[in-house]
């Protein structure tokens, strides 16, 4: 009896020990699974700020007693907009919640994409292309008339972006534009270089503005960068407005 007893309670421990072995290997298969979403990088390294202003110009030269026709055309520097341009790097790593990592991996060239929102509680497994009311309630937050020709409506006017995706989310068909190379505009296509894309958070309806990163190409003034995006700005407030960075390392 007391052999029959040992047995019994051996199998119950190893019945025990196995359940025990498969709840682990669900948790671990659980996390080894989770899909990435972007993540906020560190502190930005300020390098520098830039901003248009024009020459004065006269016509002394002109005699006493002339009419002269003349033709002018001048670049107004647009203060309902700003920029942010600059390079990416970064690390792969399996990390916890403190940051201590177990192992990382080199990134290599940066590929992934730059995320920019007014709004700091981004609901990131909710993100899809922004809708018209998404574009209209930013447009009503930085205070920009729906009639001009400068507004967000108007400047990003494409859908034919390249595709990518926000976690595992797939993302085609938003509404978006391309940054300038050298001075000159883009013909907008899955190849236009510094692809910008409006995206939202489902639940708040909070647009995301999304830069492609394209790893050390030739920006607007000929120098590289990785990303270039722009961000609608309130032309009448006295501060500026403040913007939250992510990046999603491909």
């Amino acid at each position: 009896m007391n052999d029959y007893k040992s047995v019994w309670n051996m199998n119950i421990r190893r019945s025990r020990g196995y359940l025990l072995l498969v709840a682990i290997l669900v948790f671990l298969l659980s996390v080894s699974f989770a899909a990435s979403v972007p993540t906020a990088p560190m502190p930005p390294t300020y390098v520098s700020n830039t901003t248009y202003t024009s020459g004065l110009v006269n016509r002394s030269v002109d005699a006493k007693g002339t009419i002269t026709t003349v033709t002018l055309s001048a670049t107004q520097q647009d203060y309902k907009w700003k920029a942010y341009v600059g390079n990416v790097s970064g690390i792969l790593a399996l990390a916890n919640a403190a940051g201590s990592s177990i192992y990382q991996w080199a990134s290599g060239t940066a590929t992934g994409e730059v995320y920019v929102s007014r709004f700091s509680n981004i609901n990131w497994n909710t993100v899809s292309c922004a809708i018209q009311t998404s574009i209209d309630n930013e447009e009503n937050g930085i205070s920009m008339a729906t009639s001009i020709k400068d507004n967000i409506n108007s400047t990003f006017n494409a859908t034919n972006h390249m595709t990518f995706s926000v976690g595992t989310t797939p993302m085609s068909g938003c509404r978006s534009t391309a940054t300038y190379v050298n001075g000159a505009a883009q013909t907008m296509g899955s190849g236009a270089f510094f692809q910008e894309i409006l995206l939202r958070d489902n639940v708040t309806n909070n647009m995301i503005y999304t830069g492609i990163i394209n790893a050390s190409a030739v920006g607007y003034n000929g120098q590289n960068y990785d990303f270039q995006i722009i961000v609608g700005e309130n032309e009448s407030a006295t501060n500026p407005s403040p913007y939250f960075f992510w990046v999603e390392l491909g």
